[in-house]
């Protein structure tokens, strides 16, 4: 069997979610013959540059404008506008569907369906099409072309429900979780790691992304690692701070460590070994990025929600805090307080840890595969 597995470069874990799926099917398919592809690098890749950097750039610069085009790009005038872009960019895709022949096409973003769907319609492939969404609530992009698309995979039953309000059979959608890397599901040896992070057993770890490239927002990230770190400083808390490919954030953290000679904080760059950390934490302050969430949701991890760029990530916040799993701290919240009542509330905790077992889908990636291929 040929499956191509289609992504685009708009944050990573659209990415992220089409390697765990290729990962899987290599290891476990034999007989398939799999590829991994950019679809909108390749249909344009001029276009393709000039988005991503402007998502980048707002995402980091003006969160709001990118909430807007977010907003709007659900229906009226702009949703119009990015089918019609993506159906006029599907003419250079048909060329390589032409060449591969796929039988299956498994698409983790929306371009990538909407393009291949409107070809079905036209009769110009005949592929089944899997459309995987990566957050935690629907967005009506996902959609469009629906009725070409064989299988839909959401992570909640309240996008499935939502998908069938929207005339989309019940037997297409498949409540699957976002698929996330098997690392997740091994049982590590836990004191290995803490040792070779030189982390103590007795204390409460917070593992603290910095955000990597966006920053989570430079002033808000430092004003709440701050706090934990002033919580710190009582020896019960252990902090791993990771500031990802970011520099200067890298900087902001060391300088708060200084300032207060904190002796429980370890401060990573890109680390490969975030399923380890997460193995040993008892709590991840975050954004809430559908793949980040879904590892720590993997992993029994109670969150604290900071900066969520507007749109799909400040939905993904509020459904988690809707689930008693997530604290959002919002731009005018109080972090000291919240921080420290949280810290301080260990039945809030164990409660929030508790309630991660009725969202988490370690197992995703397995069920989304089993689903394509075993029935």
């Amino acid at each position: 069997m040929k499956i191509l597995i289609f992504y685009a470069s708009y944050g990573g874990g659209h990415l992220n979610a089409a390697k765990s799926i290729n990962e899987y099917i290599k290891n476990n398919y034999k007989d398939c013959d799999v590829e991994l592809i950019d679809c909108m690098k390749y249909v344009n890749p001029a276009i393709e540059k000039i988005t991503t950097a402007a998502y980048r750039e707002m995402a980091k610069k003006a969160p709001w404008a990118w909430g807007r085009i977010y907003s709007d790009s659900q229906k009226g005038v702009l949703a119009h506008i990015s089918s019609r872009s993506n159906k006029i960019l599907a003419i250079k895709l048909l060329k390589l569907l032409r060449e591969k022949q796929p039988d299956l096409i498994i698409s983790t973003h929306p371009f990538g369906s909407q393009m291949c769907s409107y070809l079905k319609r036209k009769g110009k492939i005949s592929s089944k099409i899997a459309t995987i969404m990566t957050d935690f609530s629907p967005h009506d992009q996902w959609l469009v072309g629906h009725d070409f698309t064989d299988y839909f995979f959401v992570a909640n039953d309240k996008m499935k429900d939502y998908l069938i309000k929207k005339d989309i059979p019940n037997s297409k959608v498949f409540v699957s979780g976002i698929p996330i890397s098997n690392r997740f599901l091994k049982n590590y040896n836990k004191q290995e790691i803490l040792n070779n992070y030189k982390l103590s057993n007795d204390k409460f770890t917070v593992l603290f992304f910095g955000g990597g490239e966006f920053g989570l927002g430079k002033t808000k990230t430092a004003e709440i690692f701050n706090n934990f770190v002033q919580e710190s400083l009582n020896n019960k808390i252990q902090i791993i701070a990771i500031s990802g490919k970011n520099p200067k954030m890298k900087q902001n953290f060391e300088d708060i460590v200084s300032h207060y000679e904190a002796k429980n904080v370890t401060i990573l760059t890109f680390t490969n070994e975030v399923p380890e950390l997460m193995s040993i934490s008892d709590l991840v302050v975050t954004k809430p990025g559908g793949l980040t969430t879904s590892e720590s949701l993997a992993s029994h991890l109670p969150m604290v929600i900071i900066n969520p760029i507007p749109g799909q990530e400040e939905e993904n916040a509020e459904f988690l805090e809707d689930k008693g799993i997530a604290v959002w701290i919002k731009k005018n919240d109080d972090s000291k307080k919240i921080i420290k009542d949280l810290l301080n509330n260990p039945k809030k905790l164990d409660d929030m840890k508790k309630n991660t077992s009725y969202l988490a889908n370690p197992h995703s990636t397995e069920n989304i595969c089993k689903t394509l291929f075993d029935n």
